[in-house]
C-alpha cells in the first residue's frame, strides 16, 4: 500500500475536479469490522462495504475548501483487487477517487451517473485501474 500515491491520486483527481490548493480532503484506512461499524451506525446497513464518504459540514457552501472524510476498508479492497486480478493500489485509486467524487456531489444512483463517475476517475488514474 503506497501512501504517497493516494496522496497523489487526490491532489489529481482534485485538480482536474477545478478544487482549489487548499482543498482538504482526510482519509482513513480501516479494516472490515471498522467500516461495518461506520456503515451500521451511518448507513443503516449491518455489513462491510469498500468505502464511505462523510461530509465535514452539512452546508458545503460554509468551508468550501473542507470537503470531509473518505474512509476506505483495505480489507474489502484487497478481496476487490484479488476478484479483478489487479493491484491492490490500483483498487485503493479507485476507491478514494469514488470517495472524493461523492464528496464533490457526484452521485451512483443510476447506471448513468455511475458511469460519470467512473469515467472521471479513469481520467485520472487511467482506464485499466478504474475497471
Amino acid at each position: 500500500m503506497n501512501l504517497s500515491r493516494l496522496k497523489s491520486t487526490a491532489e489529481k483527481l482534485l485538480q482536474a475536479e477545478g478544487c482549489s490548493d487548499s482543498t482538504e480532503v482526510s482519509v482513513v484506512l480501516v479494516d472490515d469490522p471498522g467500516i461495518t461499524e461506520l456503515n451500521r451506525e451511518y448507513k443503516g446497513k449491518d455489513n462491510p462495504t469498500d468505502v464511505l464518504s462523510f461530509y465535514q459540514y452539512d452546508d458545503p457552501a460554509v468551508h468550501p475548501d473542507v470537503l470531509g472524510d473518505v474512509v476506505i476498508s483495505v480489507d474489502t479492497a484487497i478481496a476487490q483487487a484479488e476478484e479483478r486480478a489487479k493491484p491492490v493500489d490500483d483498487e485503493l485509486d479507485l476507491l478514494l477517487c469514488h470517495g472524493i467524487l461523492h464528496l464533490l456531489g457526484f452521485t451512483d444512483d443510476t447506471t448513468e451517473n455511475a458511469n460519470i463517475m467512473q469515467e472521471r476517475a479513469a481520467a485520472v488514474i487511467g482506464e485499466q485501474a478504474a475497471r
